[in-house]
């Protein structure tokens, strides 16, 4: 059986500004994957032409599935929690449904935001990470939501983190990288998958110049693993893993 791995995120155009190198990248060596967006994005500040946040989503939830596609990921799913609204979801309820779906694809390795909430310091972003991390360590726990599934313990659980601040956000405070990956092989994809998200074409433009600065690489962080080891180095998320 082949490598999987699995990545939650808040809202469409995360799962390719954030996560795409990395994705693109296992796709490209066969990897399965399965991205989960918690939210179909109504709240964002750019809305394209959307007369009103019902449109919007929609718009979004069509540009993340193209956009996913082009990223090469095998399966995609957009749930229905409401933007800029994750901080107040039932958690237990919520991490409940992360683990039905980590026990039913069963991924090896898991990417997810870090408790900072990304460069952009996001609500949503924090509490993605919450509860992603909580579902990661409950998936693997038999008498955690016994009816959501077999128990499934992936064997990496990696936050994506970042070697710049955002010049006009309030500064993150980001976790220290354990993993560079050199994303210049699907750089373009990244760039193309991005594209995809129409709505969100002033933020493309208005970012344009870090990503020329810094989209080389992508940096995560390894939060948890299944044996107990000391911190060091890697360029592959699934170093040693087979």
């Amino acid at each position: 059986m082949g490598l999987k791995l699995m990545c939650v995120v808040a809202h469409p155009d995360d799962e390719c500004y954030a996560f795409g190198g990395a994705l693109a990248l296992a796709a490209d060596r066969g990897v399965e994957t399965y991205v989960v967006c918690l939210t179909d994005g109504q709240a964002a500040t750019n809305r394209g032409d959307a007369e009103n946040g019902e449109a919007l989503g929609s718009m979004r939830r069509e540009e993340f599935r193209a956009s996913c596609e082009v990223l090469g990921v095998t399966h995609c799913e957009l749930m229905d929690y409401q933007d800029a609204q994750l901080e107040f979801v039932e958690f237990s309820k919520t991490a409940e449904r992360l683990v039905e779906r980590m026990r039913r694809f069963k991924p090896d390795v898991l990417i997810t935001f870090g408790g900072d909430g990304g460069q952009n310091t996001h609500a949503d972003h924090m509490m993605t990470s919450m509860l992603t991390t909580a579902a990661f360590h409950w998936a693997g726990q038999p008498k955690r939501y016994p009816k959501a599934g077999h128990p499934h313990k992936a064997q990496r659980l990696y936050y994506v983190t970042a070697n710049f601040l955002m010049p006009d956000r309030q500064p993150a405070m980001m976790m220290p990288w354990t993993l560079t990956l050199d994303i210049r092989s699907v750089r373009e994809r990244k760039s193309e998958a991005f594209r995809k998200h129409v709505s969100q074409a002033p933020l493309m433009e208005k970012t344009k110049e870090i990503f020329e600065r810094y989209g080389a690489e992508e940096f995560y962080a390894l939060a948890a693993t299944t044996e107990p080891q000391a911190c060091k180095l890697q360029t592959d998320l699934f170093e040693g893993l087979t």
